[in-house]
């Protein structure tokens, strides 16, 4: 059941009360124009405004995916005398919440410095107040005594406004002085040796750099600088230390005093190792075994002769 308050705009309302309550009470109507619009996507009813002194606006929250905070608003109408109110247009609009997609660019605007590759083409705007006829004076002597000296000059030229803008931009841009690289050091491009003045007025504010380990081709303010700079010291303790020369041809080479000594060591740490392992070997034969049973080793097959006993003497002779 719709319990929204309508909200009506005094200063387009309809003058005729009888004609107010027709439109006002095309609630129902409106919703089922809707439902046949677009089926049940229809939400709770937000109110109704007037558009004129016989026509009127109602809207209902749209419960449509992807269309959150979006409104559907049925446009009616009566004539005064009317019974009843028709339906003129049935639209889905965006509410205070809705989300939107961004505004749209046209392609010529959304353009940025750096699109532009190899083979495409960029015209200038029709009305581009960067350039001016050719025959028209720039305020720049170096174009102007040329166009003037050879009887004509090129179809377009930079115009006084172009070239301030130009000059501005390339002031503010990241070879100007207040760039970071420009802050962090006290030289400035207006003494660099690599600095190459461009011509006509611009010459007195910028040139093109031709360091190739800085900013090498880029325009670059008088202002602007960096650790490249032509007259940069170089860094103190830099290179190689400065020693004597060192030859090995003439160094004297002598014998070690203790070479001897510790030779003859090493010799009989040698020996003394080899007898070690000569011991170590021998031991490692083993005795016969005792057979099992026997107390005593076996009686040697020949038995040595008792000692003779000087006292005994020799056996008696025959004579």
């Amino acid at each position: 059941m719709d319990t929204a308050t309508p909200i009506a705009d005094a200063r387009t309302a309809p003058q005729s009360e009888d004609l107010v309550a027709v439109l006002t009470a095309a609630v129902d109507a409106a919703r089922a124009a809707v439902v046949e619009f677009s089926g049940e996507t229809v939400g709770e009813y937000l109110g109704v405004t007037y558009e004129d002194t016989s026509a009127a606006t109602h809207r209902f929250l749209a419960d449509v995916p992807g269309y959150g905070g979006w409104q559907w608003a049925v446009v009616v109408a009566a004539h005064p005398g009317s019974d009843h109110a028709t339906i003129s247009e049935v639209v889905l609009v965006p509410g205070p919440t809705a989300l939107l997609a961004p505004q749209w660019v046209p392609w010529d605007q959304r353009i940025k410095p750096g699109d532009l590759g190899p083979g495409d083409l960029l015209a200038p705007p029709a009305d581009d107040p960067r350039l001016v006829p050719g025959y028209t004076l720039s305020g720049d002597p170096a174009v102007d005594d040329v166009a003037t000296e050879v009887g004509f000059g090129r179809r377009r030229v930079l115009s006084e406004w172009g070239r301030a803008d130009a000059a501005q931009r390339w002031h503010d841009g990241d070879h100007g002085p207040e760039s970071a690289m420009a802050r962090a050091t006290r030289r400035a491009c207006r003494d660099c040796g690599y600095l190459l003045p461009l011509a006509g007025s611009l010459g007195t504010m910028f040139g093109v750099c031709a360091n190739e380990f800085a900013a090498d081709g880029q325009v670059v303010d008088f202002t602007y600088g960096c650790g490249a700079h032509s007259d940069t010291p170089a860094p103190a303790g830099a290179g190689s230390p400065l020693y004597e020369p060192y030859d090995d041809g003439v160094l004297d080479v002598a014998d070690n005093p203790q070479r001897e000594e510790l030779v003859a060591e090493l010799d009989e740490a040698a020996a003394v190792s080899e007898i070690v392992e000569d011991a170590d070997g021998a031991a490692s034969i083993s005795a016969p075994e005792t057979p099992a049973g026997e107390d005593s080793p076996p009686e040697s097959l020949e038995q040595p002769s008792p000692p003779v006993s000087a006292e005994e003497g020799s056996a008696p002779t025959e004579g």
